[in-house]
């Protein structure tokens, strides 16, 4: 390899060979419509020509859809986290102890999913309702959970999970039949590889004060204590629990999956910064949709925002965002090809969130030069 190898700039030609590649597959495809209609056009077409044409017609305006819906894409910039690992954070929501069995077969779901996917999935937290880190397989209540996916490009594929996910069953504890709705949170966090950013650009260093990842030690309170739980050889035993605050924004991470504290400090830190970074992207993101609202209206599905539904009893899983229902909800738990299926209608409908962005771009960048002018 060559001393003078820039991944950053290898980076950006494999970003503008997409766009190419693209155009041209945009250009031959309008050529071929054009060519076509030409032909139906011409009186002096033959009727076998005419005939042919007229059969190929729909496949090329399904091309130059295709073409277009591709062009479209990749002249989208790529989420700055993209290609990252991630953690995937659940926590029950409303519903009391449903909602935490609910958050327990989310999670079941994440690990099935990456299992299929060939994706290498670990957890890095996990609490359940009595704050025991013991039973982290078990059919039991959920209070929190950290997943872990440790493959490039997770949090691009995954990001689109963020959200409230509802519930709509009969709990077993239910002796009516009446259905009850309960809710869990899921929040997707890019994770920084243990080694630290390699070939990233700024906002993943570390040391960069204007980084995404960077934390000012001395903003940091850490906090010793036992772990906590319904007991066990090591619970209540030996001050391995570590407690972490963030005090500029008080974010509060802890951790006490392992017996020791240099893991959980280790792990807790890993947690601080991915929720920091988030948080810094997310401030940003929605400072541009301010800007952007005054010119048309560009909104996005927070966290906090209800993104899909699970009926049992109709056997159906809705996403919100796209309106896209699948009536196969066993497969969805299970990681299967139908959630695939509502993942990939997700990115679709960001990517058109994203493309009316860049056009809203425009307006504003226009008002801010007649501004100047």
């Amino acid at each position: 390899m060559s001393v003078d190898f820039d991944p950053r700039s290898a980076k950006r030609v494999g970003e503008l060979s997409a766009t190419t590649n693209a155009l041209k597959e945009w250009e031959k495809s309008t050529k071929s419509l054009a060519e076509l209609n030409s032909l139906l056009r011409d009186p002096d077409t033959d009727e076998e020509l005419r005939s042919l044409a007229s059969d190929d017609l729909d496949v090329a305006q399904t091309d130059l859809s295709r073409s277009a819906a591709a062009l479209t894409s990749s002249l989208v910039p790529e989420h700055p986290f993209a290609h990252l690992p991630c953690l995937i954070e659940i926590r029950p929501g409303v519903g009391g102890g449903e909602a935490a069995f609910f958050a327990g077969d989310l999670l079941r779901m994440y690990r099935a999913y990456c299992s299929r996917q060939r994706l290498r999935a670990s957890l890095l937290k996990y609490e359940d309702a009595e704050g025991s880190s013991e039973g982290s397989g078990a059919e039991s209540p959920l209070q929190e959970a950290v997943l872990e996916v440790d493959a490039p490009g997770a949090y691009g594929a995954l990001r689109s999970e963020a959200g409230v996910h509802r519930v709509q069953r009969v709990p077993a504890t239910e002796s009516k039949g009446r259905t009850h709705t309960s809710a869990a949170s899921v929040l997707v966090l890019p994770s920084m590889p243990d080694s630290g950013p390699a070939g990233g650009d700024g906002h993943e260093s570390w040391d960069d004060p204007s980084s995404d990842y960077y934390i000012d030690p001395k903003e940091v309170r850490t906090d010793i204590m036992r772990a906590r739980g319904a007991g066990g050889q090591h619970v209540n035993t030996t001050d391995s629990a570590v407690r972490l605050t963030h005090l500029p924004t008080n974010t509060v991470v802890s951790m006490q999956d392992s017996r020791s504290q240099p893991k959980n400090r280790e792990k807790a830190w890993q947690l601080l910064r991915s929720k920091l970074a988030q948080a810094r992207r997310e401030a940003r993101e929605e400072e541009m949709v301010r800007l952007r609202r005054s010119v048309v209206g560009v909104a996005r599905t927070g966290r906090g925002d209800k993104v899909r539904t699970y009926n049992w009893g109709q056997q159906r899983v809705t996403d919100h965002r796209t309106g896209l229902s699948v009536h196969d909800l066993d497969d969805v738990m299970e990681g299967g090809d139908s959630l695939v299926k509502l993942m990939e209608s997700v990115k679709a409908w960001l990517g058109e969130r994203d493309v009316e962005d860049l056009v809203a771009d425009e307006p504003s960048s226009s008002i801010g030069r007649d501004a100047k002018a």
